[in-house]
């Protein structure tokens, strides 16, 4: 019996063939779908790139790496040039970031030492001192004496600084003027007389001739008049060298005068501590001197003639200095070396300064002092 083409297999194949071209149309239609839709496009592809304005703002590490680095170079060049010590500097506060480096010291200070508290009987002095000069010119020789009073007591370096600057401006008033100030013990006018000799005023005086010459103004010993007043001061002159400090104080008698800069003598050779005096014949102009060290002579018109314009030599009295000869106080022609250990013991002085003090000093009676 032949089979019925339209049985029940005929009718199950056809319905299977409608599904299968059903689910292609379907599956066509999402891949059409997929591929025109928003998730289909391709992230590679350069005209779909987001715009850079849409990147991250603080990209990382990596990102930053990806980043064309000539565009950065261009837009912000100031960034590029920026020094890195800036960027690590911007966070320190002004003041420190203002900060000077410290000078290097000429010297090394000194170790300090104890501290002195200003004395209040010597600040007492300085101040009636001070009040002395305010009220009334004339009062410089009591102002004078306050001031000399406090000087030979205990007191703050400042102090005692002080007030020898005081006293110093004030010895160009009472002592190298031609005035002579009332009722000073040390000044007086003396009337010259027929026959007087300036040495022998001086002498009298325990004063050289030429401290006179110095305060009356006089150019020549000879020029001197008789019936005409000049200026006498009361010696003698004395000195106190200060090896710490490398400074000479002038005394006339007891009453301080003027502080001087002095070089000493050099390790080894030290300017010995004790009291010395003026020698008798030691006051020379220029003398030949002969180095004790290698024997050399020099003469005054040598071009490294080494001794100044003066020569004050000095005899020991006491301590280290006791029985000492050969030291002496005289110009330099290393002015440099002042303030400074170069000598080999003797005091070095500018040449003016040791004009003025030969000035002073009076043979067989003018006595320095040397002290640490």
């Amino acid at each position: 019996m032949a089979r019925h083409p339209f049985g029940p297999r005929v009718g199950r194949r056809t319905r299977n063939r409608t599904y299968t071209i059903l689910l292609a149309v379907l599956v066509i239609g999402v891949v059409i779908a997929f591929y025109y839709g928003p998730f289909g496009k391709n992230e590679a592809d350069p005209i779909d790139t987001p715009p850079q304005d849409d990147m991250n703002v603080y990209p990382t590490a990596a990102n930053e790496s990806e980043i064309p680095k000539e565009p950065v170079v261009t837009q912000e060049p100031k960034v590029t040039q920026e020094p890195e010590v800036n960027k690590m500097t911007a966070s320190v506060p002004p003041v420190e970031a203002e900060k000077k480096p410290e000078l290097p010291k000429i010297a090394p200070e000194p170790a300090p030492g104890p501290t002195v508290e200003p004395n209040p009987e010597a600040s007492s002095l300085i101040a009636e001192a001070a009040a002395l000069l305010s009220e009334s010119p004339n009062k410089i020789v009591e102002a004078r004496d306050k001031l000399n009073q406090a000087l030979r007591m205990p007191m703050s370096p400042q102090q005692r600084s002080s007030v020898k600057d005081q006293l110093s401006v004030l010895s160009d008033q009472w002592l190298f003027s031609r005035n002579v100030l009332t009722d000073d013990p040390l000044c007086e006018s003396y009337q010259v007389r027929s026959g007087d000799l300036l040495t022998t005023i001086g002498d009298k005086y325990k004063v050289p001739f030429e401290i006179l010459m110095t305060i009356n103004r006089i150019n020549r010993p000879e020029s001197l008049q008789a019936g005409l007043p000049i200026k006498i001061v009361k010696g003698p002159f004395h000195a106190k060298v200060y090896r710490s400090t490398f400074t000479m104080d002038v005394y006339l008698q007891n009453t301080f005068v003027k502080s001087f800069r002095v070089g000493l003598g050099k390790p080894g050779m030290e300017t010995p501590t004790g009291l010395w005096r003026v020698k008798t014949d030691g006051k020379l102009e220029k003398p030949i001197w002969t180095n004790p060290v290698d024997g050399k002579t020099y003469h005054p018109e040598d071009p490294d003639y080494p001794l100044g314009s003066r020569w004050i030599a000095l005899e020991g009295l006491s301590g280290e200095a006791k029985n000492r000869t050969g030291f002496a106080i005289h110009g330099t022609k290393e002015p440099e070396q002042i303030g400074s250990a170069g000598s080999q013991g003797c005091i070095r002085m500018h040449n003016g300064d040791a004009i003025l003090v030969y000035n002073m000093m009076f043979p067989g009676l003018s006595q320095v002092e040397v002290v640490d």
